[in-house]
Order: structure tokens, then sequence, then C-alpha cells
């Protein structure tokens, strides 16, 4: 079993940044990619990045790209979500996910793990 351990969330003003972490305990998280999604109140969870095992291949939703980055310590068995140029679009809460199959990485049913979410609220 996996457990997965989001923090770092907050409240940010607009332009700010934030850095979300994903602590994994119960297996080692180098073998398997893992993502970020959010879900903002009354809409559906939406993929935000992906890093593969190693760390060498990333991808993200287009509306964070250029501002969020996806990092991952298999060492110390975390992933990381570094956040900057913040908008209020950006309010939602992130979860942190483990894939264990071998394809998906935009669809939250590729996932097979999840975390219980970190709220992120960017006001004006």
């Amino acid at each position: 079993q996996v457990q997965l351990v989001e923090s770092g969330g907050g409240l940010v003003q607009a332009g700010g940044s934030l850095r979300l972490s994903c602590a994994a305990s119960g297996r080692t998280l180098s073998s398997y990619a893992m993502g970020w999604f959010r879900q903002a109140p009354g809409k559906e969870r939406d993929f935000v990045a992906f890093i593969s095992s190693s760390g060498a291949s990333t991808d993200y939703a287009d509306s964070v790209k250029g501002r969020f980055t996806i990092s991952r310590d298999n060492a110390k068995n975390t992933m990381a979500l570094q956040m900057n140029s913040l908008k209020l679009e950006d309010t939602a809460v992130y979860y942190c996910a483990l894939r264990m199959r071998s394809s998906g990485r935009y669809q939250s049913t590729a996932y097979d793990y999840w975390g219980q979410g970190t709220q992120v609220t960017v006001s004006s």
C-alpha cells in the first residue's frame, strides 16, 4: 500500500509563488511515474503536470506551462511542484498521484494512488 501526503499549500497573492511537496511511504517511488492534478470547486479534477519515474521526462498542462515546474527526488521518496506567477485561476485543491501502470498521463484514471490534497488559494 502506498501513502502520499501533500504539503505546502496556502494563501498567496497573484503573481506570487508556492512550492508543493508530496511525500510517499509504503513503496519506493523510483519505479513509478507521478503527476499533479488539481480540482476547483464544482469542476473536474484536471491534469497539471507529469514526471517519469527517472525524472527525465516531464509534461505540463498548457495553462501552467512556463510557470510550474515538477521535480522529484527518488532518494528522498518525494516529488515537488514549484508554482510561480500564480494566477487567480490556479486556485484549487492540488493532488499528487502515483501511476503503477505503464501508460497514460493526462487522465486521472491512469493513476493508482492519490494524496489527500492541499488547498492553494490565489488572491487578488
